[in-house]
C-alpha cells in the first residue's frame, strides 16, 4: 500500500489539508498548524480545484476520490457526489434513492473524508433545515458552503 502524503491550502473556511495516498485523494481535513505545499501532480491539480472552486470558477471537481469507509458509506458518498453544485437533497431524499435510512444516511454524511470534494453540505433536513455538519466549525461553514453555492436555505 502506497504511503499517504498530505498538502495544505487555505481557503474561506479554513486550512484544509488534502491527503492523497497513491493516485488519489482519500481524506480532507481542517489543521491548525500543518503546512505543506503539494508536490505530486495530484496534489496540484487538487489544490488548483479546490481554490478554483472558492473563487466562484468551478461546479464540479474532477479528481480520482478513494475515501475509506464501508460499503454502505460509500454508496452514500456516491450519491452525493452526484448532486450538483447548488442543488440540495434531504437526508431522506437519499435515503430513498438508495434504498437506506435517513438516520444512517446522516451517520454516513457525518463520516465523510473528503467534505466539499464529496459535497455533503449539500445534504439538508427535512423541512428544509440545514442539518449538521461535522467539518471545522460545523454549521457555521456549512452555511458559507451553501451560501458560495446560492443554495441557502431561506435564501
Amino acid at each position: 500500500m502506497s504511503k499517504t502524503t498530505f498538502c495544505t491550502t487555505e481557503s474561506p473556511v479554513g486550512r484544509l489539508a488534502i491527503r492523497t495516498r497513491g493516485d488519489t485523494i482519500v481524506a480532507l481535513d481542517w489543521v491548525t498548524t500543518d503546512s505543506a505545499t503539494a508536490d505530486t501532480p495530484l496534489q496540484d491539480d487538487a489544490t488548483r480545484q479546490l481554490v478554483a472552486y472558492f473563487a466562484g470558477d468551478l461546479q464540479t471537481f474532477d479528481l480520482p476520490l478513494a475515501p475509506d469507509g464501508t460499503q454502505h458509506q460509500k454508496k452514500v458518498w456516491a450519491e452525493m457526489s452526484k448532486i450538483p453544485f447548488g442543488d440540495l437533497r434531504t437526508y431522506g431524499d437519499l435515503a430513498k434513492t438508495i434504498g437506506s435510512g435517513a438516520q444512517a444516511v446522516g451517520t454516513a454524511c457525518g463520516k465523510n473524508p473528503i467534505p466539499i470534494i464529496v459535497p455533503c453540505h449539500r445534504i439538508i433536513a427535512a423541512g428544509g433545515g440545514i442539518g449538521g455538519y461535522s467539518g471545522r466549525d460545523g454549521v457555521a461553514t456549512k452555511q458559507i458552503l451553501l451560501a458560495l453555492e446560492g443554495a441557502l436555505p431561506g435564501q
